[in-house]
């Protein structure tokens, strides 16, 4: 009976000893999980410049160097104009170009992004909008991967 005692009262293995918290952050699973979404954002990002899917003609010109302010105007298959992925209302264009910020007296820089089965007269509607509205600074956004065939507008007969 004294045994009993001596066990109940005495110092038990966990008792006597506090556990002390863990002062240390395994951070493994955490720069696991961050380095996932990195590969997911550098992925996804090239697809989110431009939201207007729109199959742009091939040029084997430079590209520019990107400015601060600009406001990107995209024309799809069907003729719709669209700034900064907004779609614009039919015969909407001018107010809507008149709302753009300017800063300085300058308006934005514009990037026209047209489809490539546009009709050419449909393109220098929208240009010639730009100009009235006093943006002239426009710069023209094809696909540079391939080289341009200098014949596309050609019947192939010779």
């Amino acid at each position: 009976m004294a045994m009993s005692l001596a066990s109940s009262s005495g110092t038990r293995r966990g008792r006597g000893k506090r556990r002390r918290p863990m002062s240390e952050i395994n951070v493994t699973p955490f720069v696991d999980v961050m380095l996932v979404l990195l590969i997911i954002f550098m992925v996804t990002a090239p697809l989110l410049t431009a939201g207007v899917p729109i199959d742009l003609p091939d040029s084997r010109a430079s590209q520019l160097p990107s400015e601060q302010q600009q406001v990107t105007i995209s024309i799809d298959e069907a003729g719709f104009v669209y700034i900064d992925d907004v779609e614009v209302p039919v015969g909407g264009l001018p107010q809507a170009l008149e709302s753009l910020p300017r800063t300085g007296g300058e308006g934005p820089d514009i990037t026209l992004r047209a489809d490539r089965a546009l009709d050419y007269g449909r393109v220098m509607a929208v240009m010639g909008e730009l100009n009235r509205a006093g943006l002239n600074r426009i710069s023209l956004i094809t696909n540079s991967a391939a080289p341009a065939s200098l014949n596309a507008g050609s019947s192939g007969e010779e």
